[in-house]
């Protein structure tokens, strides 16, 4: 009686106060089951998820792209929805979108114009690009051999430096691939012979015109050859530079040569307001005093928008010899008062 009693006290204390007892008064085995024969272990509710699936990188198209870059890349896989931020050579690229099988991006052009493989990096946290993809002013603030005199600048000119937003190391990527770049067009291999001699000059070949004066004009023309233009007989380096015409070596002359020739070159003359027409590869010239007699020539390197719309263009030169030298900064800086205009190739 007075067991029952317990028991039955015990079952209405239960119903009170919310205790679980009645799993005290269900025997359990000795192989963890109950004497119903489930499991000991609760079944999943609804609360509980699927793991998401590992990203994983299959394919990447194109595998081959142009050192300039500006293609679009498609790499394709499983798993790849969180992807928000991818870096090719660990240099951040723009335009990145993904869904479950795909991740689309553009590709930055390769910083310095060079043949070769690429790590493709896949982050899930968004990697926001640099305004300059990669590289910045080459720290030249002296108007010293700027095209106006006869020796080389070594003690002005600086090795580049990286401008890009710190961006994840490869080894913290969800899922890694890889591309190659090569010189495929006209362009890529102007700008690959540029990134070789901006400071390796080609003195076998074309020699160096800094004891007369200046070598811009001389760089700038040999960057032309490369783009796959020919010597002629108004246009011309010989013997190492032992013969050669002005209009390849002296800016006064060079720069209204090319406006008497642009139909046959395929170029257009462009004042400096005109720079959203400026493209990788064109020329610049320069008028350090405003004079209408241009200074200094440049090959356009690099080409970007800052977050307020400036359009920024960076350019390869001897004297200074660089690879990456800012347009505003050369003519507001370097030389206050200097101006600056364009010949760009119509395609």
């Amino acid at each position: 009686m007075t067991a029952s009693l317990t028991r039955r006290s015990l079952l209405s204390l239960a119903g009170v106060t919310g205790i679980g007892l009645a799993v005290a008064a269900c025997s359990s085995g000795d192989d963890g089951t109950d004497a119903g024969g489930s499991t000991g272990r609760a079944a999943s509710g609804s609360g509980s998820s699927t793991p998401a699936a590992k990203p994983v990188a299959k394919a990447l198209t194109p595998a081959k792209v142009p050192l300039a870059g500006g293609v679009t890349i498609t790499v394709a896989g499983s798993g790849l929805a969180a992807v928000k931020g991818v870096t090719v050579g660990g240099i951040a690229a723009r335009d990145v979108t993904a869904t479950a099988t795909t991740v689309t991006f553009t590709a930055p052009h390769q910083a310095m114009y060079t043949p070769g493989a690429a790590d493709v990096a896949l982050f899930t946290t968004t990697i926001e690009p640099s305004p300059s993809a990669n590289q910045s002013s080459d720290g030249n603030g002296s108007a010293a051999n700027d095209g106006q005199t006869g020796a080389t600048q070594d003690s002005a000119t600086a090795t580049p430096t990286p401008t890009s937003s710190p961006v994840p190391d490869a080894s913290t990527a969800v899922a890694t691939t890889s591309l190659a770049y090569a010189a495929l067009t006209d362009v890529d291999r102007q700008l690959e012979y540029a990134m070789a001699h901006w400071k390796d000059y080609n003195l076998a070949e074309y020699g160096t015109m800094n004891p007369i004066g200046g070598d811009c004009a001389n760089y700038v023309s040999q960057t032309l050859i490369a783009r796959g233009w020919q010597q002629r007989s108004d246009w011309y380096n010989r013997a190492a530079g032992a013969e050669h015409s002005a209009t390849w070596t002296y800016c006064p002359t060079m720069d209204p040569w090319l406006s008497a020739n642009a139909a046959e070159f395929g170029l257009t003359r462009r004042s400096l307001d005109e720079r959203d027409k400026v493209k990788v590869g064109d020329i610049v010239f320069y008028d350090w005093n405003d004079n209408d007699s241009p200074d200094h020539t440049t090959i356009v390197s690099e080409v970007f928008t800052e977050p307020d719309g400036t359009i920024r263009i960076k350019s390869a030169s001897h004297n200074q010899d660089g690879p990456y030298r800012d347009l505003d900064e050369m003519i507001t800086v370097q030389h206050p008062g200097g101006t600056a205009w364009f010949h760009t190739f119509d395609a």
